[in-house]
């Protein structure tokens, strides 16, 4: 039986390695089932998820369903693994202070499956203290963590914050479960 990875997106132009990543979860032979944040959707079209990933795609705290559940408990509990990559600066400090607005930050406050988190961002964010201090407290909680690595940055200067390699987020999204 394959293993479910709910795999979170959040508003980061890394969003297009998210296509990949959900490619490649899929070769592996995981179940990936796509939950977006509402910025996430700006971005890219769910459609584009629900193409490569084969599943419905998430992305309302309170979408009409067909099914009467609960989807941010539902989704909770059939995650083995809790991916959320690219994650931005807003969506760590969110987690970290506990924050349930939006479907991906009640399905992370439900589970209890293993979250790992592969920040994306400019670099004045990810050194800014406040996020450096949000990172670190996960880190305490048991969150898992991708660091990003160095390279061109959206804003066109070279940094640390580049979303790390997808070859690395699928290895570690196999080892955590």
């Amino acid at each position: 039986m394959a293993k479910n990875i709910i795999l979170g997106l959040t508003a980061s132009i890394a969003i297009y390695k998210a296509c990949d990543i959900t490619r490649r979860l899929k070769d592996e032979r995981f179940s990936v089932t796509v939950v977006m944040t509402k910025e996430a959707t700006e971005l890219i079209s769910p459609i584009v998820f629900q193409a490569l990933s084969g599943n419905k795609v998430y992305h309302a705290l309170f979408a009409e369903t067909d099914v009467w559940e609960i989807e941010h408990v539902s989704l909770a509990d059939k995650a083995d693994l809790i991916l959320v990559a690219p994650a931005t600066a807003n969506i760590i400090a969110k987690i970290s202070s506990g924050i349930c607005d939006d479907l991906l930050t009640c399905i992370i406050s439900a589970t209890k499956a293993p979250v790992l988190i592969a920040p994306a961002m400019n670099d004045n964010m990810y050194k800014n203290k406040i996020a450096q201090e949000n990172i670190k407290r996960l880190k305490g909680l048991g969150y898992k963590f991708i660091a990003p690595k160095e390279g061109l940055l959206a804003c066109g200067k070279k940094g640390i914050g580049c979303l790390a390699d997808v070859e690395t987020i699928v290895k570690e999204a196999k080892k955590n479960l």
